[in-house]
């Protein structure tokens, strides 16, 4: 890709020319240093980004390769196109609406909330809502091998080939399966067309505008809900669209059963034979874990443990810590539950859904440059292969990298794709 050049870039070529040669010499001079002093701050700046490794991973030479990897992993930014540009400015301008203003008082807060909450689309019943019940019914209609659900609530145009990439690995693996998005804003023409080259090979997967009212009623939630969507109660600091999709994915499991995933997420072999199960995200020296996450939750119908999460989330919510209302939730719920009877559920261990921690992530973006990395590579997938149903990518963090061709996620990409269009960055 060909860089743009500014104006003010070639202007020293103007000064160079310049009718004084001592002053045109003096001036060009210091333009061409600086630039060139310019070039190598850049360098130093992006050299300052590298991750480093803090977990080990297989045998020795195997564990030495992986250091080098992730240490010389840099942040780089995925090449984009003008659309891809014009979708982060669109994201940026939504999520403006309704993030509160720094550093106001809790008071201010909810008083800034009040006049926002009409135009918060997520939170409004109308026509479309309404029809939501009849619509899941419909589309599951006991045709589906396994039922899916993710959230979006963001503008259509932030779904990119990411989120895309995660909606083909579900439905590879599960080519009988069912894959329900709970959005408004993708439950349009515009995500129709998303999702129309998987509908076109015949993939069951829709998009459907949530009753939010009607997934909380009965449920610890509701009376949160009315006060949140009266204006009355504080969101706090952190999107409330982050801690709505926190809690949607409890309440949508809690009244149709199934498996929900976050779109950051990568599927590598079935979930049919997994049930009531969360994954560890973390375990200690002893082996017992210490920090479970929600980016994925597989539960039946009404299951017990549910309905206590639910009610962790609406008696203890806070909106200013984050991972409070989300993977912290889900912790503290199964440390106090863990010795009771009644609840019949599976803790599942890192490598099924979180194979690598989001600050190693990066290196599974990067391709081998030596024989000793490639077999890194090599036997980081076979180890991926017989272990781990998914892999959670950690957007937040490997959205600033590019996916390198024969990297991890590049052969992953390559194995577990249907439309299989994505471009690698060299």
């Amino acid at each position: 890709m060909m860089r743009k050049v500014s104006p003010k870039m070639l202007d020293y070529q103007q000064y160079c020319r310049a009718k004084t040669p001592i002053l045109s010499a003096m001036v060009c001079t210091a333009i061409i240093f600086f630039v060139y002093a310019n070039s190598i701050i850049s360098t130093i700046s992006l050299q300052s980004f590298s991750v480093e490794p803090q977990q080990i991973f297989g045998e020795l030479h195997i564990h030495t390769t992986e250091r080098q990897i992730m240490s010389t992993t840099i942040f780089k930014q995925p090449l984009r196109s003008m659309q891809d540009e014009i979708k982060e400015v669109d994201h940026s301008e939504h999520k403006s609406s309704v993030i509160p203003p720094l550093n106001l008082t809790e008071e201010e807060r909810i008083m800034w909330f009040r006049r926002k909450v009409p135009g918060f689309e997520i939170l409004k019943s109308d026509n479309l809502t309404k029809e939501f019940h009849s619509r899941v019914l419909e589309f599951f209609n006991n045709e589906c091998s396994v039922q899916f659900f993710m959230t979006w609530i963001s503008p259509v145009t932030s779904f990119g080939r990411r989120e895309f990439l995660a909606l083909e690995s579900v439905l590879k693996v599960h080519p009988h399966g069912c894959l329900l998005i709970l959005s408004r804003d993708m439950d349009s023409i515009q995500g129709y067309r998303i999702l129309k080259p998987l509908l076109d090979r015949k993939f069951k997967v829709a998009a459907v505008t949530p009753d939010l009212a009607f997934l909380f009623k009965n449920t610890p939630a509701e009376n949160w809900f009315e006060e949140m969507k009266s204006g009355n109660k504080d969101p706090g600091e952190i999107p409330l669209a982050q801690n709505l999709s926190n809690l949607i994915r409890l309440a949508v499991l809690y009244k149709y059963g199934g498996i929900y995933l976050d779109t950051d997420f990568i599927v590598l072999k079935s979930f049919a034979g997994l049930r009531n199960a969360i994954g560890a995200q973390s375990i200690g020296v002893s082996k017992n874990w210490t920090r479970l996450n929600n980016a994925v939750l597989i539960f039946d119908m009404n299951h017990p443990l549910l309905f206590k999460f639910i009610e962790e989330f609406a008696s203890t919510f806070d909106g200013n810590k984050w991972g409070h209302n989300g993977p912290y939730l889900v912790s503290r719920i199964v440390q106090k539950v863990s010795e009771r009877p009644g609840y019949n559920f599976t803790i599942l261990p890192p490598m099924a859904f979180y194979p690598v921690d989001w600050n190693r992530i990066g290196g599974f973006f990067k391709k081998p440059e030596s024989i000793a990395e490639s077999r890194w590579v090599n036997a980081k997938l076979l180890q991926l292969s017989g272990q781990t149903y998914g892999i959670h990518l950690w957007n937040r963090q490997s959205s600033r990298f590019s996916i390198e061709e024969g990297s991890i996620m590049g052969r992953l990409v390559s194995d577990h794709c249907v439309i299989c269009d994505y471009k690698y960055s060299s």
